[in-house]
């Protein structure tokens, strides 16, 4: 008996000490003009591509179409964007965070129905829809989030040093700022989740309350409700960046662009 319960013991803290890990599955063709952001849709990955400086208002802007096997089947499939960063969809409608502005555009034929300006912004950057379709969006410039609701933008939270990353989570909002990740209901009140090395890109939810979170220079996290960290991925020393990520839930793929790398790299999260 108490070699049996010894032995399930340590299988149980086994268990619980387990570390989370990601292996590379594959990477598309190097030719995607500056991507920052991928949205996982089902079947198709949407993909936003600066083509040009991050922040210049050139008309260059591309969102790309990339099949869930890497392959890129539409380069230019909305084209006349500036600096497209974070995207979300409701409705059949993809909303695309675009410097001071926010495109609306029908996903059924790649046409620009909208776009919604943000009072003063100068730095739109990852976008979140919460179950009621209400659209958040960061202004990484400013350290505001707006709050957009029947098409129109108001100011919801400021004073946060270099927010990024979004994400509506149940009845939460979740932001990655300068260093912190910090979680807030209907009282916008913030909470610390976990701090981070260097400021946080995209955050994606998991499953049991955990998060996969990417910071732009080169690294991806493991972040458990607790508000411990793993790192995933380090790839600062080979220069390449891992921007605002995307998240296939049903088989646990998470989608990472590298930026001035032009690619996407598809990994598996274990």
């Amino acid at each position: 008996m108490k070699i049996t319960l010894s032995f399930l013991f340590a299988l149980t803290l086994g268990v619980s000490q387990a570390q989370h890990s990601i292996e590379k599955i594959w990477e598309s063709d190097t030719t995607l003009a500056v991507p920052e952001s991928v949205l996982f849709d089902k079947t198709i990955l949407y993909v936003s591509l600066i083509d040009g400086q991050p922040w210049d208002v050139d008309g260059k802007g591309e969102i790309a179409k990339v099949d869930t096997n890497g392959k890129i089947v539409n380069a230019t499939w909305v084209t006349g964007l500036n600096a497209p960063k974070g995207m979300g969809i409701w409705d059949k409608k993809l909303y695309v965070a675009d410097v001071s502005e926010v495109v609306v555009i029908n996903t059924a034929t790649g046409k620009i129905e909208s776009k919604i300006a943000v009072d003063g912004a100068t730095g739109l950057n990852d976008i979140t829809i919460d179950k009621k379709g209400v659209v958040y969006v960061s202004d990484s410039k400013l350290g505001r989030v707006h709050q957009i609701k029947k098409g129109k933008a108001e100011l919801y939270l400021s004073d946060l040093r270099g927010v990024n990353g979004l994400k509506a989570v149940d009845n939460d909002l979740y932001l990655l700022t300068a260093n912190d990740v910090f979680k807030t209901g209907a009282d916008k009140k913030l909470v610390t989740v976990a701090t981070t090395e260097m400021g946080g890109d995209g955050i994606e939810p998991v499953g049991n309350g955990d998060f996969v979170v990417s910071c732009w220079p080169g690294l991806v996290y493991y972040l458990e409700k607790d508000g411990k960290l793993t790192t995933l991925l380090d790839t600062r020393e080979q220069k390449r960046n891992t921007a605002d990520i995307g998240y296939n839930a049903a088989e646990r793929i998470v989608y990472v662009p590298t930026f001035f790398k032009k690619s996407i790299v598809a990994y598996k999260l274990k």
